[in-house]
Formats: structure tokens, sequence, C-alpha cells
């Protein structure tokens, strides 16, 4: 058992796993470019189908020319705490496979994007960032804003930041802001068959 972060695994991960949580209280400094270039080239080195890569991602600084429309696209509740984080992505996923005239469909694109964004998570956490991903953005206003192409499905937004202390948000978030608990591993992990039903 591994125990870090008011967490502890049933069995001996590294510490950084339970470290890395998804916090909404950021500090709203700047980040360097090159600072979120390395937590996009870790997420750019994960894994993927045949090494097809589908992931693409789309960014903004706080600060910069984009900052305000990238904060427009997230729903209302998720724009009045990550209106403080250091930057904005969108993560994109390409649903095909080879040329799009070919029009052979990708089944793991999702798959692998998520695995992306899992390593860009990691990444943020080592280099002393956090980042908070959210489903709550507006799917189709970014791909018609940002110029997303057919073919290419719109998965979910990401904050960075470094963590500033809760008491910046509001109560119904100050009550979150905490490293959440897992279910027990016997619960989502089966040998052989499926068992139980959520």
């Amino acid at each position: 058992m591994t125990k870090a972060n008011s967490r502890e695994s049933e069995y001996p991960i590294d510490p950084m796993f339970l470290e890395r949580w998804s916090p909404r209280a950021f500090t709203g400094e700047t980040i360097e470019e090159t600072q979120l270039l390395t937590l996009l080239d870790a997420a750019h080195w994960a894994p993927s189908s045949s090494n097809m890569q589908p992931w693409r991602f789309l960014y903004a600084l706080k600060g910069s020319e984009h900052w305000e429309e990238f904060v427009s696209l997230l729903v209302e509740s998720n724009q009045e705490w990550a209106k403080n984080a250091s930057a904005l992505i969108f993560v994109v996923s390409r649903s095909f496979n080879g040329p799009r005239s070919e029009g052979r469909s990708s089944y793991t694109h999702s798959f692998d994007a998520g695995t992306a964004w899992g390593h860009l998570a990691m990444q943020a956490c080592i280099s002393g960032f956090y980042a908070h991903g959210m489903g709550g953005i507006k799917h189709e206003e970014i791909k018609e804003k940002l110029g997303v192409p057919e073919g290419y499905r719109v998965e979910a937004g990401i904050a960075v930041g470094r963590i500033a202390d809760k008491s910046i948000l509001s109560e119904r978030y100050r009550e979150r802001e905490f490293p959440s608990q897992r279910k027990p591993l016997s619960e989502v992990v089966f040998n052989g068959h499926f068992i139980g039903n959520d």
C-alpha cells in the first residue's frame, strides 16, 4: 500500500499517482508557453493504436488574445473557477485512420486521446502544476469557433495552473476542494467475466 495526499492505494503504486488530483482553485499566475508545451510534449508521447496519434490540442494562455474566447467556450459553472487558470486546453481527436477520403473510422480515437490527457496530467503534477479535466464545455461552439474540421471529435477541456488556497472559491466549490477517493479496486477490476452492474 502507498499513502500520499490523504489517499491510500491497495497496492504499492508510485506516490505520484496519489499526488495527482483535479483542484479548481488556481492562482491565476501566468505560465510560460515553453512550460505548457512541456506538458503537451509529454501528452504526445502517449501510446496510441498503430501510432496514429489521433489527439489534437488547442490552447490559450491567460492574458493572450485567445483567452477570453476559450473561457467563453466553457459552461458557465466551469467559467467561474477556470478563468483563474494559467492555460486552457481543448482536446480533440481524429475519428478516422489514414486519409479521410478512405473513410476508415478509428474505434479507439477517444481512448487514445484520453491516454494522452493522462500523460499531460501526470507531467503537470511532476512540474508543479495541476490539470483539471472538464466535460462541461460547449462542444459544438468549439468546433465552429476554433475551426475544428469534420471527422474530429471535441473530447474535453483542461484547465492548467498552480494551486491556490480554496478560500478563493465560491462556497459550493470550496466544500469539494480536496483529493477525491476511489472505489475499491474490486469494484472496477474483474478476473475473467464482468461482475456487477452500476
